[in-house]
Formats: C-alpha cells, structure tokens, sequence
C-alpha cells in the first residue's frame, strides 16, 4: 500500500521493539534475520498511543510439568517496522519465579507441549524451511527436529504413553486447473463446481486432516491418515485446532472433531459430531449421531472411562447455547451437565472423574466455575470484572491465563477454595506501570422495553467531571458474541478512550451471558430491538453533564458495520459521525455473496426471493441501503479485500453511495487483509485514522 513507507519511516524513531541479530543460546550468530523481541517503548505522558497498544507482549499457552514444578507458556512479540510477529517461550515455576526466555529465535515457536516425563519440551517450528515437530531441553538448548512432514505441519500431539504422534497436516482437497489442462501450467482461473469454494478468507483448495505416525523417540514412521479417502476436514475450519482431537489416557484411541458434508450440504449445516477412532482396529465409531448441532473439543476423564465436549442442540444455528455433556463410554449414557445453568461453556478441563472446571461468560465478565457431572450443579470459583480464557488443575490451584478491558493477557494462579489470584506471568508491567488507564464503569440501564442491560462507560485517562467529552457508541459484532471484559488490538475500548472519548459499549439484545432469551431475541430481527438498545444506552449516556449530547459518534466491526450503516439512516440526528469496519450495507448482495449458508439462512431467515417468509421479508426491509435516503453523516468506512465472509464490495457500495449522496466520506481499504486485519503496519493505520476521522468531526 501507498502508505507503507511512510509508516516505517515514523516508526524508525518509535523504539517500539528491540531488534537485533538472531543468536543461539551459546551466543552464535544464527542467520540474517532479526529478532523481534520484547518492547522497549517508552511512554512520557502516560496515554494510549497505537504504538504503546502494539507493544504488548501476548501471553498465550498454559503447559504445566508432569511434576508440576514448572509452567510453559508462549509470548507473541510484534515488530513494526518489520511488519510481522515472533513468539517465544518461556518458562517458570508453578510459584512464578525464575521465570526464563528459553527461545531467542526470528522463527516463531507454537504448539509448546511437556513431553517425555518433562525431560524434553516439543514444539512447532519452521526453521528447517516448513513447519515441522522439534524436540529440546527444558532450558532451551539441543533443539532436534522430529518429523519432516512433506508440506509441513500445523500441529500436533503426543501419546500418553509417548510411542506415538498425533499431527494435522493439510492435503489437497479439490483438483485445480492445472489436473485438467496440465499445458496451461500459468492459467489463473479457478473452476468451481459447488459451494464452499472460499471460506473466511481463503480459497477452499487444502484441507487439515489427522494422521498418526508411531515414535520411538527420534523419528516418525508408518504415518496413517485417520480420514484416508474421505474429503472432510479435520480439525473444522476456520477456527478449529489440536483441541478438536483428543488421545485416550491408554493411548489406544483418539476422539477427534468431524463435519462430514462437503459442498453445498456443508454450507447449509452446522451438524458436526466426535467419532472414536481405534488404532488397533482402525474402525471409527461416531459417538454423537443424533445430536444435530456443533458438536466439539473431547475431552477424556483422567480414568478414560468418561469423555467431556460442548454441544448445540440446534443444526444451522451457530450461536446456540455451547452446553457441556459427558458420556459415559462404557454405557453410552449422555449427561447434560449444564442443564440448569443458563450460559455458554467457553472450555472445560476435568478436575476428577467427576467434575470438571469450566470457563463461563456471565453477564458481561468471564470466570471460572466448577461443573459437578453427577448433580449438575455449577459453583463459581472466580468473581470479578475479568475475561478468564483457560485454566490447568495445580493441586489446590488452579494456573489461568485472564485479561480484561485494561489489561492484556498475564498468567494467574487460583486458590480454587477461595478464588483468590495472584499474578505470576507480568510480561506487561513495564508498559502498563507507564501508563494511565480510563475508569472502567459497570452501568444498568433500562432499554425501550423496561428490560436491564449492562453496559461498558470507559472514560479517559484523567477524566474531569467538570469538563464535557465526546462519547462513541461501540457496536459489538458477531452478532452473538459477549461484550466482555474483553481485550483487543483492533477495537481496543481503551485506545478509544485515550483519544479523548467517553466509550459506550452496552450488551444489548443477542449478546450471550445474560440468557437464552436475551441471545436468541436478534435472529430474524436485524434493525429491530437490539438497534432501540443501542439508541437506549448511548442516550442515557448522553444525559450526563460531563457528555457533550451535540459530539457523538459510532463505530463497530461486521455486525457492528452493519448496526452502524442501519443507524446512520435511523439515528434522528443523534450522531455526528460513523465509522464501520467490514460490515453488511446490502443484505441481499450478503445473503449471496457470504460462504456460511447456514448462517444467513438462520440470522435472516431464508432467501430474498421467499416472497412468503415473513421473517426474511421483514429482515431485508431493514437492510441499511433501503434507509440512504435518509443518511445525513459522516462516515468513514473500512474493509479487507480478501473478507470473503463479508465482501469488500458491501463497503465500496456503502462509500459510493455517501459519495454519490454528497455526505463527507473516506474509505479505508486493504487489499491485503481478511475480515480482521492482522498486519502490525495495518493495524497502526488503522488506529490513527480511526482517531484522525473521529477527531475531525467529533472535536
């Protein structure tokens, strides 16, 4: 992009990361490339700025010792002026001391397990040219590449008793131009067949399967593929991973995550179930047939007798409720164990036989709770204004990684009986001990209907109630995912603060956390009562006296793109300017152009062209281009050009229409990004034109 080498050219003098020449641990020069390391940024006035946000180390990865002495986990470090990222690991005890780097290397490495009783720790590199399994010692030295998969890996597991590898790699899924024209070897031309030919943001030409290869301890031999001959992915795209599959504690089975449907029949269905494979057999057994809904990430009982996985009930909706439910795999008996407890279950690791741990979003902060099987009873074990993403079962501790609206990811350890933590990672201290963060405030407020709903007031750092600020309205995406005490790079509440402004983010209708009813209410009403919950709560705001009513504006991402084109046509002049990033303008241009069929069959309610479904016809007379009639605001626009979950054509359509209107608008696009953006250089961008924008309308 144009603006490319004038970022850099800022960032040179940022000293936003450290840079220097790869060496090994003896202190050897590796190779040419730099090392992109821990920041060291410094902050003289105490405020947010793009760089300081992207500085962060990212904490990710709990792995505790077979002696549970030591924990394992990975920091993601972003190089700006270089435009990529670099993960490391780390060690440290069970207590957080001695914490050590145990990887310096411009090749990041991922999937970090203990193996071979904790004498050897395993991992994921591309070093040797593809992504391929490494062994090395627990202190970082002897690193010894294990597998040389052709095309390499993405991830992988050992056997519990270690005398075998379970791995992902990618294979081939549909033929290419090239199978049936081998003489026109540069044609670019894609022949398509059938749906599902792009998802997210690829083209649908590999998908991951499961093989298992037996290990005496230096190399893999007699790989076999779980899914020979059958085109079906395995983990499921795009998110899935190595915990969709999980080994028997005899290492005589491996439960893994399937959707078998291709095509048509696979964009239509959220049907996936978890099939037993036998090594010795090599039979497979579909444990879950019946039930119609995602069903995901087996987990088995320390004794092997009980599997744990997270199911909806419903095929084709994809926000249903996530229950938990244990089978017993010597009868076959299913439990719901969540059956009376009214939210999501986010992940779940056993305690015993009997109980499991589980991470649950509950109005609006995420915690930790014990889930008993046998009487379904759920008890908190954290309380808080927190985000808990994981945790690992220490004895009387639980080791969990959390963040919140003000702080990124750190390491955590839980006195399960009492829920008291303690900090053991501090990756971030250093950048947040400089830096002031906005007031986080919980606030109630009564929507159109006379319901509750909560919602996030971030104020700016050192925030004078004698002044009056502008205020943004945050539209959350998804549309059914939490606003929680969450913490992002992208649209991060306080950078927003930081920039001068009182942020709005309320949970408003199909937000999860606040019950099935509350989630449920926004399918099929798109434009309807969620958008009243939005207007409820940045009105109620605005009526404070340190709120400047006549400096409003509004922002948000995919659905939260689409709330803000609907609001610019329905607002009654309440806001002075948008913003919105990747969202739906058309929704009869999305409901043709998006790859998940299943999504907008349920979201919508069916076709367009279903003259007699009254769900769909009141769905698509509330797409926002029916209201740009009425458009009267500023708008800034961005959008990815390789989304091809929501077309970058649905913000060239919404710009041109601003333009052609005569309304002031700017456009944002990147020929180069998804329907995130996850370029560093990108993503700095995009928070200093999301600052510029708002900035000239709102001050």
């Amino acid at each position: 992009m144009k603006y490319i080498n004038l970022i850099t050219s800022l960032f040179l003098s940022a000293s936003v990361t450290t840079v220097a020449t790869a060496r090994d641990i003896t202190g050897n020069k590796m190779d040419d490339e730099v090392l992109i390391g821990k920041s060291s940024i410094k902050i003289e006035n105490g405020i947010m700025t793009p760089e300081a946000l992207y500085s962060f180390g990212r904490v990710s990865g709990i792995q505790i010792s077979p002696d549970k002495t030591k924990i394992l986990y990975g920091v993601t470090y972003v190089g700006i002026e270089q435009n990529k990222t670099n993960r490391e690991l780390f060690t440290m005890n069970i207590d957080g001391s001695d914490k050590k780097q145990i990887t310096h290397t411009p090749k990041s490495e991922n999937g970090e397990k203990w193996v071979k009783n904790g004498s050897k720790i395993a991992f994921v590199s591309s070093e040797s040219g593809s992504s391929q399994i490494w062994e090395m010692n627990p202190d970082g030295t002897d690193r010894v590449q294990i597998s040389n998969i052709d095309g390499g890996i993405n991830d992988f597991d050992y056997s519990p008793d270690g005398k075998k590898i379970l791995y992902i790699k990618n294979i081939k899924s549909v033929k290419k131009t090239t199978d049936y024209y081998p003489d026109l070897q540069k044609a670019s031309g894609k022949i398509i067949d059938d749906l599902m030919y792009k998802h997210w943001s690829e083209w649908v030409e590999e998908i991951p399967h499961p093989f298992v290869a037996d290990f005496d301890g230096k190399n893999l031999t007699n790989d076999t593929d779980i899914l020979q001959g059958e085109p079906y992915e395995c983990p499921m795209l795009p998110f899935g991973g190595i915990e969709q599959l999980a080994w028997s504690p005899d290492s005589k089975s491996i439960a893994y995550t399937c959707r078998k449907k291709t095509g048509m029949a696979y964009t239509l269905s959220t049907n996936s179930d978890i099939y037993l494979y036998n090594l010795k057999t090599k039979k497979t057994k579909n444990l879950t047939e019946g039930m119609m809904g995602y069903d995901i990430n087996p987990v088995f009982s320390p004794d092997g007798n009980f599997m744990a996985w997270q199911s909806m009930e419903r095929d084709g909706y994809e926000s249903d409720k996530n229950r938990l439910f244990v089978m017993n795999l010597n009868t076959g008996e299913k439990t719901y164990v969540t059956e009376n407890f009214d939210y999501n279950t986010n992940f779940a690791v056993w305690k015993n036989n009997t109980s499991l741990y589980i991470v649950s979003c509950v109005e609006a902060k995420t915690n930790l709770y014990l889930a008993d099987v046998k009487t379904k009873k759920v008890s908190a074990i954290t309380k808080g204004d927190y985000d808990y993403e994981s945790c690992v079962p220490v004895g009387d501790k639980l080791i969990a990684i959390r963040h919140s609206l003000s702080k990124p990811n750190e390491i955590y350890s839980v006195n399960i009986s009492s829920g008291k933590t303690t900090e053991l990672s501090f990756e971030n201290k250093d950048i947040l001990d400089q830096l002031k963060m906005g007031k986080v405030e919980e606030r109630w407020i009564k929507t159109s209907d006379d319901k509750n709903m909560l919602a996030w007031v971030v104020y700016p750092p050192n925030f004078d109630p004698n002044k009056k600020y502008p205020a943004i309205l945050y539209c959350q995406g998804g549309p059914q995912s939490a606003v929680s005490q969450f913490w992002s790079y992208r649209w991060n509440l306080q950078m927003m603060a930081a920039d001068g402004y009182i942020v709005v983010a309320p949970n408003r209708r199909g937000l999860p956390g606040f019950g099935q009813e509350w989630l449920e209410q926004i399918s099929g009403d798109y434009g309807g009562q969620n958008m009243k919950d939005y207007l409820s709560a940045i009105d109620a705001v605005a009526q404070e006296p340190y709120v400047d009513k006549n400096r409003l504006g509004c922002t948000g991402a995919s659905y939260g793109g689409f709330s803000v084109y609907w609001l610019a046509g329905n607002h009654n002049k309440r806001f002075k300017a948008f913003w919105a990033h990747a969202g739906i303008f058309n929704l009869e241009a999305q409901y043709l152009e998006t790859e998940e069929m299943w999504f907008a069959n349920w979201d919508l309610g069916g076709p367009f062209w279903d003259k007699q479904n009254k769900t769909a016809q009141n769905s698509y007379a509330n797409s926002p281009h029916k209201f740009i009639d009425k458009w009267d605001t500023p708008i800034m626009i961005s959008h990815g050009e390789l989304d091809y979950r929501i077309l970058a054509s649905q913000g060239m359509m919404a710009f041109n229409a601003a333009k052609l209107r005569g309304i002031p608008a700017r456009m944002l696009i990147y020929p180069n990004e998804n329907h995130w953006i996850s370029q560093p250089q990108n993503g700095i961008l995009f928070q200093r034109e999301f600052k510029r924008w708002f900035d000239e309308w709102l001050k």
